[in-house]
């Protein structure tokens, strides 16, 4: 039961997002200096496949636009994230992403690369938040998220 109901969620979720990415509105003003990098995100399962996962990032320090997101490096996540188009215009986005597939990532894995436009000289500061990941067997497990600003390696 347990897990038709997690099945059920990430459904409903999918159901409202979308994939397209919408960019309207991220026109810098005239004679800024603009830049653009991306942001790696990855998600540490520890020895646990990771299956699912939920998370949030959002801009804190400067004036940053996301402008596209992509998949991570593991073929299971390597399709864009879901994610509310609507959301990455405040700065802040929403990602999920589910796989079914039997082979999964374990350990710390990229699971996406946001792409973003910076206006201005300031160093970017992220907020990166995990709100939920889970294994095979849907159930919730332990894990972690951390970024690589600049699109470096990590």
């Amino acid at each position: 039961m347990k897990r038709v109901l997690v099945i059920l969620m990430i459904a409903v979720f999918l159901a409202v997002s979308a994939r397209a990415q919408d960019t309207e509105g991220v026109k810098p003003p005239e004679g800024a200096v603009v830049r653009f990098s991306s942001v790696d995100v990855y998600v540490d399962s520890g020895e646990k496949p990771l299956a699912a996962y939920q998370l949030e990032l959002a801009v804190e320090v400067g004036d940053v636009k996301i402008v596209g997101i992509e998949g991570g490096e593991h073929a299971a996540f390597k399709e864009p994230p879901y994610y509310d188009p609507s959301a990455i215009r405040r700065d802040h986005v929403i990602l999920a992403a589910f796989s079914t597939d039997t082979q999964l990532p374990k350990g710390n894995t990229r699971v996406a690369r946001i792409h973003v436009q910076i206006t201005g000289d300031v160093q970017p500061q992220y907020a990166v938040k995990l709100n939920v990941a889970a294994s095979t067997d849907a159930n919730k497990i332990s894990a972690k998220v951390s970024i690589t600003p600049e699109g470096g390696a990590k």
